[in-house]
């Protein structure tokens, strides 16, 4: 594709990354049979080839409209199409440089930006969002049922093992809006790593927040950087007393900490160490998966000998991969692996490429759409009978729950009850 960037944008590191990016592409359009937007409306502006053009004519200087913003606030970030695109285009990328520029250029409507505002504070602030969660629990009776659904009472959190008990170390992140919903994800996390002979460092976590994804997302890409920076300074000393990992259980926000060292590349205070945390990130799947020989053991103990022997196990489980996971960091069969070793019975699921439409805050910004995508994929994943849904991210655990009867949780929950009580 070539390329005529305009003047504001065309020698800044954004300008140079995506005139880079848009030369890739070569309109095969091969993405569009991999979006869900696209499969939904039939629009080609709600694809991404669409999109690319879209962005193409901001940064060359064409008018942005009102328009152009639907149509780029429309996609999920998914990355289903990367994963298709035979050229390596790297879309979101592309995707957040365009919108960092329509969002400055048409002002959004006063509920928009209201909407936009609360999201920005209220999530990505640990304390904040847990008192409105609480709030929003207690009046649970008296709200629509869609809101409802979403505010349900969490599982209790089991205890966590001592965390100065091995000589292996990993940072966690614990997360902002995870401890409220789902606080025994990160705990069923330090029981399994514990089984193995790896602690949680509790160093610089209150110091720790959200991973940025969620303002840098919400085109606050510079409040997004901030949260980075100072997840950086709050890990940096454990980082240099060897860590060996920093372990993220949220598909999204492990995605996001790997991209630190991209994102803050240009920053000569953060670069440095932005590049040493993203190579140090990792997902709780890929930690695990490092550990295969050790929970097999584990597991063949916990259950006399036979790791497979799954009586307290739902007997069919449904794996929903987020695309965090499978398209943003290409983790694929990992976690389907372990379930099926520790002695679940994996259901086949449809379409397993495409999103349940929780997407980050997508479901709040574009709820018509992201309840199409939910239906459709709660269809696919119930078609099997399963006992049980699980996934790996919150903000998909939290968005299927609230849309179905069967059980919804973390994957690492089922397998640290397999491995059984600490």
């Amino acid at each position: 594709m070539q390329t005529q960037l305009a003047d504001f944008i065309r020698d800044t590191p954004e300008g140079r990354e995506a005139d880079t990016i848009l030369r890739k592409c070569v309109h095969c359009g091969f993405c569009t049979a991999t979006c869900p937007t696209y499969q939904l409306l039939g629009d080609e502006l709600d694809g991404p080839r669409g999109r690319i053009y879209l962005i193409k004519q901001v940064l060359e200087g064409q008018e942005v409209t009102e328009k152009t913003r639907l149509h780029l606030d429309r996609c999920l970030t998914c990355r289903s199409c990367e994963t298709t695109c035979p050229s390596g285009v790297q879309y979101h990328r592309l995707l957040d440089i365009g919108r960092g520029v329509v969002e400055a250029r048409v002002p959004r409507p006063a509920g928009q930006r209201l909407l936009y505002r609360a999201l920005r504070t209220v999530l990505p602030n640990r304390a904040a969002f847990e008192a409105v969660l609480k709030a929003g629990r207690l009046a649970r009776p008296f709200l629509p049922v869609a809101l409802a659904e979403k505010l349900r009472p969490p599982a209790p959190a089991k205890a966590r093992p001592a965390p100065e008990c091995h000589a292996r170390r990993v940072i966690l992140l614990e997360g902002c809006v995870q401890p409220g919903l789902a606080p025994n994800i990160n705990a069923a996390a330090a029981r399994v790593l514990d089984r193995v002979g790896i602690a949680i460092v509790r160093e610089g976590e209150k110091k720790a927040g959200c991973c940025g994804a969620l303002r840098y997302h919400l085109n606050d890409q510079d409040g997004g950087l901030d949260d980075m920076r100072a997840n950086i300074d709050a890990w940096w000393p454990a980082v240099e007393a060897g860590a060996e990992a920093i372990l993220v259980t949220a598909s999204a926000c492990s995605a996001q900490v790997k991209e630190y060292g991209h994102l803050l590349r240009h920053d000569p205070a953060y670069a440095e160490r932005a590049a040493r945390v993203s190579a140090l990130a990792r997902d709780v799947a890929e930690v695990v998966a490092g550990e295969e020989a050790a929970i097999a053991a584990a597991l063949a103990k916990a259950h006399g000998g036979d790791a497979g022997s799954a009586a307290a196990a739902p007997a069919r489980v449904a794996f929903h991969s987020p695309c965090t996971l499978q398209h943003g960091q290409k983790i694929r069969g990992v976690v389907e692996r372990l379930l099926a070793a520790a002695g679940y019975a994996l259901t086949p699921v449809a379409d397993g490429h495409l999103c349940c439409g929780s997407a980050g805050t997508y479901s709040l910004t574009q709820p018509e759409l992201s309840l199409q995508l939910r239906s459709n994929k709660l269809a696919a994943l119930e078609a099997g009978n399963p006992g049980v849904i699980v996934t790996a991210n919150i903000g998909c655990l939290n968005h299927l729950a609230a849309g179905t009867a069967t059980p919804v949780r973390h994957w690492i929950e089922l397998l640290d009850e397999r491995l059984g009580e600490v």
